[in-house]
């Protein structure tokens, strides 16, 4: 009989699961976004950093101005993607716990709410750095259509 207690406590360990791993498949999916973002970005940039030689000093300079922007997007994103890997990694974490506790027979309950917490604060800043990059890019515009 202890062998279907063990089946049973491995359900409900995979039912605690599920909802963390839905987070995780939301977080990728965040991931892939914000990955895409930061490569047109960088093509954005490079476009810009070949064409400034053969630029005038008005066009040059708003160039520059340009690539200053793109720069200052380039860190939010890159804040934006370590912030939310480093929620979907403590989420695996959390993952990982639930099964460890649970074949060990040790309460982790305090140490999974906390892992949790600290991957919804990751997420959270994660997101306002996104958040932050979208302003960015949407006030260039203004920034970039009166500096011609």
């Amino acid at each position: 009989m202890p062998a279907a207690a063990s089946v049973s406590t491995v359900a409900h360990v995979i039912q605690l699961a599920v909802a963390p791993v839905f987070l995780l498949t939301g977080v990728g999916a965040i991931l892939a976004v914000l990955i895409n973002r930061l490569g047109r970005v960088i093509d954005r940039f490079r476009v810009l950093e070949r064409d400034l030689p053969a630029c005038g000093d008005n066009e040059g300079s708003s160039h520059q101005i340009e690539m200053n922007i793109l720069a200052r997007r380039a860190r939010r994103i890159h804040w934006a993607i370590s912030l939310c890997t480093i929620c979907a990694l403590l989420v695996c974490v959390v993952i990982a716990a639930l099964f460890v506790g649970s074949m060990m027979g040790v309460d982790l309950s305090g140490t999974i709410a906390s892992l949790f917490i600290a991957a919804m604060l990751a997420l959270i800043a994660g997101l306002l750095s996104f958040l932050r990059e979208i302003s960015l890019a949407t006030g260039s515009i203004h920034v970039i259509k009166h500096g011609n």
